[in-house]
């Protein structure tokens, strides 16, 4: 382990994309002596890589090769299964470190905010993402894809284009990933041969990329369905493209046009795209949800431009049996760290952590990553978004605004507090462990779901 005696030293909670990120630019800085501990309430590291992309999505997952090299640094250390709040507290970690990064993104979902959102047979996309993919938070969710034909899918970034593919997709092809076991056994007595997305802006506005948009129509016996009225441009989008629209908003629009020009398409499965529709009430009979009743929008520019949806008056009902929410993460109050509840994110400025919305600095305390600046952007965002906050940090250190702690390695802490935590050897041999395990059943990766059997494993693993 690691001498943290000495040197310039920083917390990092949070070890998914931004939490790595932080520890490589800190690693980078040219400062000698950086100690950087990460620490994340699960005994697993990576965060939304780990827990979030897609099972299908192994070309994504791949970039945690780069964190596995941040790792080998010398002055890192990982803390796994310490809970912020809960194992140590804010004045722990001010104790021990000189400045305290929060990483640990957003981990529950925005509402729709219409009657009949407690219907069963409603769920969040976010429930639906961590329960295919073993976070121990969404183990003990049930999805009831049995019987259930049509599902509607509210939004449509790339969160809801990976539910659609995962609800669609063969299983015996998502069988060979890293998908949880107990996602599968629902996934095989799934009925779904329809999902609908319903996006409240037009095909120019859709939040999706190109990329996974046709991935979906790509997967065997699924098309993407569009109507021409869908399709079309009003003028509104028409001249907001061509003036301010991205290449990706010109390649979803060609795409979608496409579609809609072919038609249906011969396959058993459909996704089926829907634009200016947003859900205005959720109906059904003795609890459960039968169908959504959806109100039309049209497209207003604002007075910078950009296209509003606003209700057009006309409304429709659409039958479902399931429906989705995909309308974004949002962040939760971690005890002893400011939170701007407006905004769902850590109380910062730029990375600057603040008391509350408006407030003072709170010297010594940084935020980067999602719970910094919101759920925005890719994996990849995140490292630019992390340097930024660390050339903050850098700026802080160089003028002795930083923390004053009394205390040099809060390993002893943790061990008189009888804190077990997963050490990244710990990780190296589970990772190795769940390898081994999916080769023998002819996959990628089998991940436990449980924050407690992945102890008892590392455990075991420990006394060999």
């Amino acid at each position: 382990m690691t001498d943290a005696s000495s040197g310039y030293r920083i917390a990092v909670v949070g070890s998914g994309p931004a939490g790595f990120y932080t520890a490589e630019a800190l690693f980078k800085s040219g400062i000698d002596g950086v100690r950087v501990d990460v620490f994340d309430r699960l005994p697993v590291p990576f965060g939304l890589v780990r827990g979030g992309v897609a099972p299908d999505h192994q070309k994504i997952k791949s970039v945690t090769r780069i964190y596995d090299k941040i790792a080998q640094c010398p002055g890192f250390r990982f803390f796994g299964n310490v809970r912020l709040g809960r194992d140590v507290q804010v004045e722990d970690l001010a104790a021990h470190y000189h400045q305290i990064v929060y990483t640990f993104g957003c981990e529950s979902d925005n509402k729709l905010g219409v009657v009949g959102e407690d219907l069963d047979g409603v769920y969040a996309a976010t429930d639906f993402v961590g329960w295919y993919n073993a976070h121990p938070d969404h183990r003990h969710h049930r999805f009831d894809l049995k019987g259930a034909r049509r599902v509607a899918l509210v939004g449509n970034g790339n969160v809801a284009i990976d539910v659609a593919r995962i609800l669609l997709a063969p299983v015996d092809e998502l069988a060979k990933t890293d998908i949880a076991e107990h996602s599968l056994a629902t996934l095989r007595e799934s009925s779904v041969e329809e999902v609908v997305l319903l996006g409240r802006r037009g095909p120019a506005q859709a939040a999706f990329s190109p990329k996974e948009i046709k991935e979906c129509h790509e997967v065997e016996g699924v098309d993407v369905v569009v109507s021409k009225g869908d399709a079309a441009l009003d003028e509104v989008s028409q001249r907001w493209l061509e003036e301010h629209g991205s290449r990706s908003q010109q390649r979803n629009v060609e795409f979608l046009q496409e579609r809609a020009a072919a038609g249906p398409g011969p396959g058993p499965k459909k996704l089926t795209c829907r634009f200016l529709v947003s859900p205005a009430e959720l109906l059904g009979e003795n609890g459960k949800l039968g169908a959504v009743r959806i109100q039309h929008m049209r497209l207003e520019p604002d007075d910078h431009g950009t296209p509003r949806p606003r209700p057009t008056g006309d409304e429709e009902e659409l039958a479902c049996d399931l429906l989705f929410k995909a309308i974004g993460y949002r962040g939760e109050p971690v005890p002893g760290v400011p939170f701007d509840e407006r905004r769902g994110i850590v109380a910062n400025v730029e990375g600057r952590v603040v008391e509350a919305p408006g407030g003072d600095v709170r010297v010594g305390h940084y935020a980067a990553g999602w719970c910094k600046r919101g759920p925005t952007g890719l994996v990849g965002t995140n490292s630019l978004d992390a340097k930024q906050t660390v050339a903050l940090m850098l700026e802080d250190h160089r003028q002795g605004r930083m923390l004053d702690p009394s205390d040099d390695d809060i390993a002893p802490l943790l061990a008189e507090r009888a804190i077990d935590a997963v050490s990244w050897d710990d990780w190296q041999r589970l990772d190795a462990w769940e390898r081994a395990q999916g080769q023998e059943r002819g996959k990628l990766r089998h991940k436990l779901a449980s924050t407690d059997e992945l102890m008892t494993v590392i455990h075991e693993l420990r006394s060999r």
